[in-house]
């Protein structure tokens, strides 16, 4: 056994006899299904503290010759599944690659902590792998020049033996040397050319925090299948503990599950999407090193890992983004917030938007992902705690204080209290910077800012099309709301609330939303540019509302 060829199962080994072990091995069986056709190239990112190394070890017990791991894997979940059946072939059972391959494992962040750049860090890599590679095969004729796809490929040539490349911390260049990007292209030209192609891969297996990096719009390693936090597909189960495996720990050790399902659960991943979408089987995933750690201590905590984890997740929130900080207070207080995640280029600099960063932090963890309604929202109580130390920052209070009264504005709305409302908008209006709307696009602007807190509870649309004209903005109320009523707004400028009501009924614009009737708002709402401070029941803003009929 080497360090890098066939370092063999010992880790692995020892995990397995740990006092806290969930099996996952099953997931071989999904990789074995993989090695040898077009899908042999697997990235599986997850956050810190979700089992990648582990997986890692697991491989290389699994793959790699000389490893004698048969009685390892015997009493394992591996060995229960049922035979993989291939396209052509015969099916492959659990056990057809056990032993098979020899299995190059390289962790970057070793390489990459001795070297003064990226591009030092593969120049060595090169040299610690080429090297016990043509140790372990002195009588193979090798080429004047070191590549190491050189070295593995002549090896394949004269062996006829493919390798399992397994990849640990692939995105450390990506992580801790964010700004040499000439170097992080080198790396993944590197990457690319080692692997791509390459008749000596049998399956390369690459894990880390974030997905694999973007130029544009493309990929230098467009060949790797992603098994993200956000689609981990047919992964899914295996990304973090399932809820019956936090089920059966808490049974082994006397601990309570509801607690450890309040501290640690939230996490909620897609398996692969049969025929039917709607059939995709879902996962409640929670955070392994968490549970085992309090599982085995017995003590309910934050394990983060110290105070580091708070500032590095408050460097990346202040960058206040089109409102990235009243996305960070409503994803405080339990909203689901829309994000867009195909524009984020998988890195830790490259950002341009509040989706940009909120993308970052579902792959780092401090977010989870619901793919059904493509919005991120913090898992559970122990990363709360985390973003609540990590606000604590007197700059905070500005923000918290105007989400305090945002929602207020909404509760004040769905209590039918129009002074309040009307109120709340004069505030709001006077903490802006625009002091005054010179449209009803301006108003209509100001009025949705004022409002953001519901999305707390409700989906935003602008311009809904009634047939008959547009209304100027509905809220619509989430699938986890279906208990609000649906608020239909309409705006005016210079007029009265009362006409903005007429408007609605004149056009019929709840007709639109016909299913919500028995349970809809119609909200008016009107600018008076003329009114003056101190004059005699003083108002810029007026509002009326009513139930639809």
């Amino acid at each position: 056994m080497g360090r890098y060829l066939n370092p063999g199962g010992g880790r692995f080994a020892e995990a397995v006899g740990s006092a806290v072990f969930v099996d996952k091995t099953a997931m071989l069986s999904y990789l074995n299904s993989c090695v040898g056709t077009n899908r042999k190239y697997v990235c599986v990112s997850r956050p810190r503290r979700f089992g990648k190394t582990m997986a890692a070890d697991m491989l290389c017990a699994y793959y790699g010759r000389g490893t004698s791991a048969r009685g390892l894997f015997e009493g394992l979940k591996l060995a229960q599944t049922e035979p993989v059946t291939m396209r052509v072939g015969e099916p492959r059972p659990w056990d057809a690659f056990l032993g098979t391959f020899d299995v190059v494992r390289v962790t970057m962040t070793e390489f990459l902590e001795d070297s003064e750049d990226v591009r030092d860090m593969l120049a060595y890599l090169t040299e610690e792998v080429a090297d016990e590679l043509m140790e372990a095969y002195p009588d193979v004729r090798y080429g004047r020049r070191l590549r190491l796809l050189d070295v593995m490929y002549r090896i394949y040539a004269s062996t006829g033996r493919p390798f399992v490349v397994v990849i640990d911390e692939w995105d450390v260049p990506m992580r801790e040397r964010a700004s040499d990007e000439a170097g992080q292209r080198a790396y993944l030209d590197f990457l690319r050319n080692w692997l791509k192609d390459q008749p000596f891969v049998a399956l390369a297996y690459m894990t880390g925090i974030l997905p694999v990096k973007k130029y544009g719009v493309h990929s230098a390693l467009n060949m790797f299948d992603e098994y993200s936090m956000a689609l981990p597909l047919q992964l899914a189960e295996y990304t973090g503990f399932t809820e019956e495996e936090v089920r059966e720990l808490c049974e082994k050790y006397g601990r309570d599950f509801q607690t450890m399902r309040d501290w640690y659960d939230g996490y909620e991943v897609s398996g692969a999407v049969p025929p039917r979408e709607s059939e995709a089987p879902r996962f409640s995933l929670y955070a392994p090193l968490s549970v085992a750690k309090a599982v085995s201590s017995g003590k309910i905590d934050n394990y983060w890992g110290g105070t580091e984890t708070y500032e590095a997740l408050a460097a990346h929130i202040r960058r206040n983004f089109d409102g990235l900080r009243e996305k960070v207070a409503l994803l405080m207080d339990g909203a689901r917030v829309p994000v867009g995640l195909g524009t984020y280029q998988n890195d830790m600099t490259s950002f341009k938007r509040a989706d940009d960063v909120l993308a970052m932090l579902v792959h780092l963890g401090y977010l989870g992902w619901d793919d059904r309604e493509r919005a991120a929202f913090v898992p559970n109580r122990e990363v709360l705690q985390i973003f609540r130390e990590s606000t604590e920052d007197p700059d905070w209070e500005p923000t918290f204080e105007a989400y305090e009264r945002s929602k207020e504005l909404v509760l004040a709305t769905l209590a039918l209290d129009e002074g309040r409302v009307a109120k709340l908008l004069d505030e709001a209006h006077d903490r802006a910077e625009n002091k005054s709307y010179n449209s009803e696009a301006a108003l209509s602007y100001a009025v949705r800012l004022a409002y953001y807190a519901a999305q707390r509870w409700y989906t935003e649309i602008v311009e809904l099309d009634s047939g008959r004209g547009y209304a100027d903005v509905a809220y619509l109320p989430s699938p986890r709301c279906p208990d609000k009523p649906a608020l239909l707004v309409e705006l005016k400028w210079d007029q009265s609330a009362d006409t903005a009501l007429s408007q609605i009924r004149d056009r019929s614009y709840e007709g639109r939303l016909d299913h919500y009737l028995d349970n809809l708002l119609l909200v008016g709402i009107s600018y008076d540019r003329d009114a003056r401070p101190g004059a005699d029941n003083y108002k810029r803003h007026h509002c009326h509302i009513e139930r639809a009929s």
